[in-house]
């Protein structure tokens, strides 16, 4: 089967987009990731999908991180930890429990380390979720390799 027909047809799968943010001796760190999923309520578990290319990598490894839950208006601070750094950046930090976070996201999720396994090119980290925090708005969302917003008719109050 070939990649780029795999890519979009997953592509088809409309995500909400985050920046994973952690700390190191070095300072805070963040890149933008789609693949991000719930995993288990007790105990509390995320999983993160970090490509083995990238330096996000050797960030989490044995690192804590937060999910940083983008709204539909932070799409610059997405291209920002996408690898197209502004002059500018188009985001604040602030202290969240465990680590520096996104001001003004959507939601946030602070996680510890739990394990991480082989995904093939890429390795996959559970975080043991330590807070949350959520504010009012709406998801960036991604699909089919674009950023997208809810349709306002299909949201419920």
């Amino acid at each position: 089967m070939d990649t780029r027909e795999f890519r979009n047809c997953v592509g088809h799968f409309a995500t909400g987009v985050t920046v994973i943010t952690s700390e190191t001796e070095t300072g805070t760190h963040g890149f933008t990731a789609n693949s991000f999923t719930s995993v288990s309520l007790d105990p509390m578990l995320i999983l993160v999908s970090v490509d083995r290319n990238t330096k996000a990598l050797s960030v989490l490894e044995n690192n804590r991180f937060i999910v940083n839950i983008l709204k539909e208006n932070q799409q610059d601070t997405a291209m920002h930890f996408a690898g197209r750094p502004q002059d500018n950046p188009p985001f604040e930090w602030e202290n969240g429990v465990l680590g520096k976070r996104i001001k003004h996201a959507l939601a946030y999720i602070e996680c510890k380390p739990w394990k991480a396994y082989d995904g093939g090119d890429h390795v996959l980290f559970l975080g043991e979720v330590k807070n949350v925090e959520y504010n009012p708005g709406q998801p960036l969302l991604f699909y089919r390799g674009q950023f997208s917003k809810m349709n306002p008719a299909f949201i419920l109050s």
